[in-house]
């Protein structure tokens, strides 16, 4: 089952990658976690109306965000702010720790997941301490990418050398996204028939809309 083409990852080899396509495979990689992100607040929603989310589709989502964001979209975009800070250190300051940021990103992600699994465990929990652990982990993601689709981009794209281009290309692997690309792994059936409803869902209002 393959997803809608606007969030699916590119596959460009990592020695056809110029400065455009690496950042323009970042900003999409944003779109497909902002998807997530989206359906994720859906299943928030459920839950702090007192139902039942799908916790099929939140372990999911968090499944994805370790073995993919976390190991491969951030190194990637580490690299590329470690050339930043070479040729444009004021750029780069005025941008702060990105390091920082997404190690900071990592670790909501865990409590994130300790969270869910003590609802899931059965634990005694406060409803709206775990709704605010979900709801931070969802702003603050957000947050963090407008900052890097804001100020981060087009400064490497601006101070960036050809060379620091092709070395970050050669570094980056080709790994293929377990979700959002043709290799999608079983692990993440549940989440993409999920996104497939809520696409046909939104495709519906826009029909809607014009009539």
């Amino acid at each position: 089952m393959r997803l809608p083409s606007p969030y699916v990852a590119s596959d460009t080899s990592s020695k056809e990658r110029s400065a455009a396509v690496i950042i323009d495979l970042l900003r999409r990689e944003h779109r497909n976690i902002d998807l997530l992100l989206t359906v994720l607040e859906r299943e928030l929603a459920l839950f702090e109306r007192g139902r039942r989310p799908d916790y099929e589709v939140i372990r999911a989502i968090i499944s994805y965000f370790e073995v993919y964001p976390e190991v491969y979209h951030h190194p990637q975009e580490d690299l590329i702010f470690s050339k930043l800070r070479l040729r444009d250190p004021d750029a780069a300051t005025s941008i702060g720790d990105l390091a920082r940021e997404h190690a900071d990103g990592a670790e909501r992600l865990q409590r994130f997941a300790q969270a869910i699994d003590s609802v899931l465990a059965g634990h005694e929990f406060l409803r709206q301490d775990v709704g605010n652990i979900v709801r931070d982990f969802i702003v603050r993601e957000r947050h963090h990418m407008m900052v890097e689709e804001r100020d981060f981009f087009p400064a490497a794209l601006k101070a960036l050398l050809p060379q620091d281009w092709e070395e970050v290309g050669s570094a980056l692997t080709d790994h293929r996204d377990p979700l959002f690309s043709d290799a999608a792994e079983e692990t993440f059936d549940a989440l993409r028939t999920h996104i497939l409803r809520l696409e046909q869902e939104a495709e519906a209002e826009r029909h809607q809309d014009k009539r």
